[in-house]
């Protein structure tokens, strides 16, 4: 240790706090926490911190800045806070680039309604989630509504209705607007939704079922359906979910993956026994233990998030532990647990949490790398080629009319600009998509254009077959080809679902169980799509604007607008005389004598 290495540590306080390295132009690039600020510092340049990044970080400190804390669970906060602040490149910052629905009940509101949230806030209200999609969000949010009432509509319109809304015709609203329901029947129904998002499903039914007997007896039969109805909607949502643990604890469990300098987190929730969702923290690239790496993003997640649970299970012991299990608890006002399993459930929680951030690793990489994608298509479509470029055809008409095709290519899983090829179907003129792609596919490949390694065509066996067929008149060998199209809604098992016609296959090939070559194939065939219907659009805009005067050499644009402003419309150009024509501003005697020779020749054409 140098001896300004020396001077740093010895007016460095022996007390709890965090400490902010600095570089030579006075940028922070590090902070830390301590419980004895000196010792900490010590390790650093006396090299007995063995973490990957200390040399790196050693060799850019010029100066160490120290905040003294009275705890180490004071240090822990405004750590936190300062990484926020300044965002230190050696620090491990949490990046939470996807913001997921909750569910919010203000239980204050004498008559609540369920909202789906993006950011949950601590403002006394219960919140549920969070949801993996929005998709499951609101699809729990319509099967509450379905049984559980409550109103959907904004406290301002609350106030000012004056009759029930339709949800209320539909029985998925008890009119609290208008005095249908009152506070207390309203609140039970809250508790009641509340119970069943909590997962107290048994206890909720139980309640639910003597109060039904109650309504019977009594002669309500209204209420008592009413309820009876709730009960089995209930009841078989209950049967569709799986219980993993028989503890009713609620539990966050970190799973985490690494591969080189990357890492994956993805955090797991556990709700009363039930796995209801995960969380994925975007790939950390970053040299460091695996202990600093999850101490900072429990940390800096639990300091951004309103829930806590019951328990937290991490892969690897922490040195900060008691520590965050401490503040943990301080917030959520009651002991939390915080372990790292070596056997039993938890143990086992681990292992899928592990597998989900392995699984969600794998995917970023594949969306992230296209070669990857490609490996698994020729793998999964038995392709006799690596499919590095890819053609691929579609044609658009409307009965026939306007008729066009479209090709774009793909090279290394990429689009490529320069080979996209239109074409004006110029042989067919009446609606048939197979002699419309033959033409398409003979023209391109009659050319002497470098051929691709795979083709697809938009369509299924009959598409695949024109394609088959072009390639054998053509003697063309040696490529893969491929039609890719959608499942029949009424016929088709996978109702609507993509699949793939491959040569020599009676059966298609249904891809669903790798998403990301679905995509990118999804993705090829909505381009040609959209370069197909571009160009279609182009062709019939211009037919439409098209007329007979477009054909007469000499008449412009300028000339054109004149004659239709002068007489209204191309009928009355047509019976109109020499003379009446040279009355139109910019059209001399000569000129009508053409326009009227041109038109009246045009007619007797058409009247042979």
């Amino acid at each position: 240790m140098d001896e300004s290495s020396q001077n740093m540590v010895n007016i460095t306080p022996a007390t709890p706090g965090i400490y902010l390295m600095k570089d030579k132009e006075g940028k922070v690039i590090y902070i830390g926490k301590a419980k004895n600020l000196r010792s900490r510092i010590r390790t650093y340049f006396r090299g007995a911190d063995s973490r990957y990044m200390v040399p790196f970080l050693i060799s850019k400190i010029h100066d160490i800045e120290c905040i003294v804390t009275e705890t180490e669970k004071e240090a822990l906060i405004l750590e936190n806070t300062l990484i926020k602040e300044h965002r230190p490149r050696y620090n491990v910052i949490f990046r939470d680039d996807k913001t997921y629905f909750t569910i919010r009940i203000d239980v204050t509101d004498p008559f609540p309604r369920f909202q789906l949230v993006r950011r949950p806030k601590k403002d006394g209200a219960k919140y549920f989630g969070p949801y993996p999609s929005s998709a499951s969000a609101k699809e729990t949010l319509r099967f509450l509504q379905s049984i559980f009432p409550l109103r959907t509509c904004r406290d301002q319109e609350l106030k000012s209705r004056k009759r029930p809304c339709l949800e209320y015709e539909i029985r998925r609203c008890l009119a609290p607007c208008v005095g249908h329901i009152d506070t207390s029947s309203y609140q039970r129904l809250v508790k009641d939704s509340m119970a069943f998002m909590e997962g107290r499903g048994e206890k909720l039914i139980a309640d639910l079922r003597a109060r039904m007997n109650d309504a019977s007896e009594l002669l309500h039969f209204e209420e008592a359906a009413f309820l009876r109805d709730r009960i089995t909607a209930i009841e078989e949502t209950l049967e569709k979910q799986s219980v993993v643990s028989m503890s009713s604890k609620n539990r966050d469990i970190f799973g985490l993956y690494r591969e080189g300098i990357l890492t994956q987190v993805c955090i797991v929730y556990v709700r009363k026994g039930k796995i209801t969702g995960k969380k994925a923290i975007p790939v950390l690239k970053i040299q460091g233990d695996i202990s600093d790496i999850i101490s900072s993003l429990v940390k800096q997640y639990y300091d951004n998030e309103p829930y806590i649970p019951d328990e937290v299970i991490i892969p690897v012991d922490i040195e900060d532990r008691m520590v965050i299990k401490e503040w943990l608890s301080e917030k959520k006002g009651r002991a939390v647990v915080m372990t790292v399993p070596k056997k039993g459930e938890c143990l086992e929680f681990l292992r899928i949490a592990g597998s989900n951030a392995e699984n969600v690793f794998r995917t970023e990489r594949r969306a992230m790398d296209p070669n990857e994608t490609l490996m698994d298509m020729a793998r999964v479509l038995h392709l006799k080629n690596e499919p590095n470029r890819i053609e691929c055809f579609d044609v658009s008409n409307i009965g026939g009319t306007h008729a066009v095709g479209s090709m774009v290519t793909f090279v290394d899983g990429r689009p490529w600009k320069a080979g996209y090829r239109r074409f004006r179907i110029r042989t067919v003129k009446e609606s048939d998509d197979y002699a419309m792609m033959y033409e398409v596919l003979k023209r391109r490949f009659s050319r002497k254009e470098k051929l691709p390694d795979m083709v697809v065509v938009d369509g299924g066996k009959g598409q695949l077959q024109v394609a088959i067929t072009v390639l054998k008149d053509l003697h063309v060998q040696g490529v893969d080809v491929i039609g890719l199209a959608k499942g029949d809604k009424e016929r088709d098992a996978h109702a609507g679902q993509d699949h793939v016609y491959c040569v020599g296959k009676k059966n298609p090939v249904y891809i669903f169980r790798w998403p990301e070559v679905l995509f990118f194939l999804q993705r090829v065939r909505d381009e040609a799509h959209r370069f197909a219907v571009t160009y279609h659009r182009k062709v019939k805009h211009k037919s439409d604007f098209h007329s007979e005067l477009d054909a007469i050499p000499g008449i412009g644009a300028f000339k054109k607008k004149a004659l239709l402003n002068f007489f209204g419309d191309i009928k009355k150009i047509r019976e109109a005389s020499v003379g009446e024509l040279q009355k139109v501003k910019g059209i001399g005697g000569r000129r009508a004598e053409k326009i009227y020779t041109f038109l009246r020749h045009r007619a007797e054409a058409e009247n042979r």
